[in-house]
């Protein structure tokens, strides 16, 4: 059985996933936004509460506000970390991103591994699988708990809205594709964590999404 803790971080008001299993207390930290020391705070303390082991750090995509806190979460507790490949430029980019908003970031650390559809990684028993979902950038992926029925979408699926694609490496075409045929070909009953706002059903995006009601 797995838990989840959001947190709202950073000037974008990004949604950072801290995501484990009950029984192992093993953890993943879900693209990490914590920019400010108060907000790296806030995260340590959780984690020490509640006596998790930290053992994967996953960027769903690369841009900024989802990798501010990569360096942080690196150091801190040493998990293998993880990225779609395809983002690998975005990733070592991320001061140039910095400026384009006006943010100050330090360099990211670089990725143990990359994300593919075969990987599987292991919360205790619990298996953790990954939907390729390019659009939003070249590589996302979305973050799937299949047998809990639970989708960490990333910036693809928001409730009622979906990704922007006037980013770095952006195609709406692409985004539009990879809602239609992965994410909507899950049960209509999985419960989407997005990476912005509150969670949604795939089923309620189904029914009442406006960006996607001619697609379907």
């Amino acid at each position: 059985m797995i838990e989840i803790k959001r947190f709202v971080f950073n000037p974008f008001s990004e949604n950072t996933y801290l995501i484990w299993d009950k029984q192992s207390s093993e953890a993943m930290i879900a693209d990490p936004g914590c920019l400010e020391d108060y907000e790296q705070e806030e995260l340590d303390i959780f984690i020490n509460q509640n006596k998790l082991k930290i053992k994967y750090l996953v960027n769903t995509h690369c841009h900024i506000d989802h990798s501010l806190g990569n360096g942080f979460v690196k150091n801190k507790y040493l998990p293998q970390f993880y990225i779609p490949e395809l983002d690998r430029q975005l990733l070592e980019d991320i001061q140039s991103q910095g400026s384009m908003f006006g943010v100050e970031v330090e360099k990211s650390p670089a990725p143990d591994a990359y994300i593919t559809e075969d990987l599987i990684l292991k919360l205790g028993a619990v298996p953790v699988k990954f939907i390729f979902t390019p659009g939003h950038t070249p590589g996302e992926y979305c973050i799937w708990f299949e047998e809990e029925k639970i989708c960490f979408s990333g910036d693809v699926l928001f409730m009622e809205s979906i990704g922007r694609t006037d980013l770095w490496g952006g195609s709406q075409s692409a985004l539009i594709d990879s809602i239609k045929n992965k994410l909507f070909a899950l049960d209509d009953s999985t419960v989407v964590y997005p990476g912005h706002g509150d969670s949604t059903t795939i089923g309620f995006e189904k029914n009442h999404n406006p960006y996607m009601i001619n697609f379907i």
